[in-house]
């Protein structure tokens, strides 16, 4: 059989309690699988596959993006509208590789790292995934706020603590199944659509001056500090984890046909929808450049540009567009912001936490900065803090692109599916770039906080630089990692859990079984000596002297429980070893411990070089633990032979 060379390789991965050894399952195991495909008209499939895309194109649309393109429109016109165009044709890249990750091989980006790295690479990078998720939910957050703020003239303040509450809007929603939640994103973004469709028609542009935009131009100075924020502000690294995970709640057959129709899908699915987004930026920066760039206004907040839309296009129906959008804007990324925490906890700590309260942690975690601000320096602050957010975004995005390109470009994951010379070339340009201009976004901010902020603000620039520094040399490493080999990443089969049990087959030569000197006694004693039997085995009766006498002086007390206890182990002993010896059975040993339960037992374990133990269970549970104490969790950790429990 060929399983039996392995053995070893099976044994650590079918027995290691860690979290790794229980198995890859599937990325957000709730919709995994759940969408049929239908084998009939090429446009029902092609339907069926749509929605993944949608579902991360809102995070091309946030209240982030909002901002760079307002700027970029109200300072220099229509000539950064190619920036938008080139970024967008970067996410169309890597998106298409993170769908072509999970469907190939059927894990997600956060899953494959786990695979890929050691524990304590895979808690540095889930850490700056949350970290980066927190962020997100925090722009979305206000940018919801600010729509709310601005239509019905709520204050900031109060409409962060509404928005809030849109956790229950997405859990009821999540109930539904993923289908009506990709409905429900498309319905917010075909809302925004319609929203500045309006805006256009009422700014109405130069169309000649808009079709000139798509042409190449130089950027020096404050055009290339804009277009940075804009390229910066594009690809979010959440979307990358939750594109490979949410492709996979599709029925696909894992056969290469199949796998090869579900990448052509997806990839048109991922261009319609990233050029949808493309397009709702382009007119967020054409009514920019169409409204305040015209009349010689530069605009930096999402306010201003609110407030000056009514007396420039002498409609009330530009503002209230404008705010509406802004929310749908808001509420559409905070769904996706939700699912890719969910998708990073478990693909890289295989860790399951309720939605409802993964929800609640995260929204909590963004709401706190956002009271923090206001209350400290007003709504003033609330376009510092969006931009903040998006900074926190920039720092962790090569930690995403790095690793997907380089997955989806080894022969070993992707087989015959792996990434093709010239687009390894054009993706790792896109990375390259979009690092290279992340890190300038950053450093631009970061200097000119520090230095608006004086001397304080230097020296925590200062003492960031060995941050920054283990970063980077952390990407580098990440970068240059050879690939481990395909068999280390691949689950167990069948047939390999059982020739490596068959290989692993053990004979037990001294089994141990702790007793409390009660009744319960005899169904643990009973499996014990079931398994002396069977493997003729020597019997070990373990007791631990618990009470005073036993924990103070040890081995030297005399007092009445000590001398009961020993005289119960005895008597049992001999009265088993004449029965037991003519079954095979060599020997019924017995042996005190004194004091703390749990380390005694373990320490005769040790010292007797038992095998295997059999432990008493009760059934506590609840208030009944707290009163009587529980022994097989502490002697499990504290012990690395098998442990049999027995309920009493």
């Amino acid at each position: 059989m060929q399983a039996a060379p392995r053995a070893k390789e099976i044994r650590k991965k079918v027995m290691s309690p860690s979290a790794d050894s229980l198995g890859p399952g599937g990325s957000l195991e709730e919709v995994h699988r759940t969408v049929p495909i239908p084998q009939t008209r090429w446009w029902r499939r092609m339907l069926a596959f749509a929605g993944p895309a949608y579902m991360v194109s809102v995070g091309y649309m946030d209240p982030g993006n909002w901002a760079t393109d307002i700027e970029g429109g109200s300072r220099f016109g229509y000539t950064l509208i190619w920036v938008l165009l080139m970024s967008n044709a970067m996410a169309i890249l890597l998106q298409t590789l993170s769908a072509r990750l999970g469907l190939v091989t059927g894990r997600d980006l956060a899953q494959a790292c786990r695979d890929e790295y050691p524990r304590p690479i895979r808690y540095v990078l889930f850490v700056l995934c949350e970290i980066a998720i927190v962020a997100c939910d925090l722009a979305e957050l206000l940018g919801s706020a600010i729509g709310l703020n601005l239509l019905f003239g709520i204050p900031v303040l109060w409409a962060v603590a509404v928005t809030g509450g849109d956790v229950l809007i997405l859990l009821m929603i999540q109930r539904l199944g993923i289908r009506k939640m990709e409905a429900f994103i498309v319905m917010l973004i075909s809302i925004i659509g319609a929203c500045f469709v309006i805006e256009i028609f009422l700014s109405r542009p130069d169309w000649s001056l808009v079709a000139g935009g798509f042409v190449p131009q130089p950027l020096r100075g404050a055009h290339l500090f804009v277009a940075i924020g804009i390229l910066g502000a594009t690809v979010m690294p959440h979307n990358l984890y939750l594109h490979s995970a949410l492709v996979q709640s599709r029925d696909v057959t894992r056969s290469r046909p199949a796998v090869a129709q579900a990448c052509r899908y997806n990839l048109i699915d991922s261009a319609i929808a990233m050029n949808l987004a493309f397009l709702i930026n382009a007119a967020i920066l054409v009514v920019a450049a169409a409204t305040f760039y015209r009349n010689h206004l530069q605009v930096t907040e999402l306010q201003e540009a609110h407030s000056m839309l009514d007396g420039l296009l002498g409609t009330g129906i530009a503002p209230v567009a404008f705010a509406l959008a802004l929310i749908c804007a808001g509420q559409s990324s905070t769904v996706t912001g939700t699912l890719a925490g969910q998708v990073t906890m478990e693909g890289f700590l295989s860790f399951r936490m309720r939605a409802w309260l993964r929800r609640v942690m995260t929204r909590a975690l963004a709401i706190v900065p956002a009271f923090l601000v206001i209350l400290w320096v007003g709504e003033g602050g609330v376009y510092r803090l969006l931009i903040l957010s998006q900074v926190v975004l920039s720092l962790q995005l090569p930690f995403a692109v790095a690793p997907l390109v380089k997955f989806t470009a080894s022969k070993r994951k992707m087989g015959p599916f792996a990434s093709p010379r010239w687009v390894q070339v054009l993706a790792w340009t896109a990375a390259g770039i979009i690092v290279a201009l992340n890190v300038e976004l950053v450093l631009e901010n970061v200097c000119c906080w520090a230095g608006e902020a004086g001397r304080p603000g230097w020296l925590l620039a200062g003492a960031a630089v060995p941050v920054a520094v283990g970063l980077a040399g952390l990407l580098l490493w990440m970068v240059l990692k050879r690939d481990r080999l395909a068999q280390a990443t691949k689950p167990a089969t069948a047939d390999d859990v059982a020739g490596a049990a068959a290989k692993l087959q053990k004979r037990f030569h001294r089994i141990g079984v702790a007793l409390e000197a009660r009744a319960e006694d005899a169904a643990m004693l009973a499996e014990a000596i079931s398994l002396a039997r069977a493997h003729k085995a020597e019997l070990l009766l373990i007791h631990v002297v618990e009470g005073v006498g036993g924990q103070w002086y040890g081995p030297q007390t005399g007092d009445y429980e000590r001398r009961q206890d020993e005289t119960y182990l005895r008597t049992l002993a001999e009265r088993l070893g004449g029965d037991l010896q003519t079954e095979g059975v060599p020997a019924v040993r017995w042996a005190l411990g004194y004091g703390d339960i749990t380390r005694q037992i373990a320490h005769l374990v040790e010292q007797e070089k038992v095998d295997i133990l059999v432990v008493g269970s009760h059934g506590h549970k609840g208030l009944s633990d707290l009163l009587h104490g529980t022994t097989i969790t502490g002697v499990r950790h504290a012990l690395t032979i098998p442990v049999l429990a027995v309920r009493g």
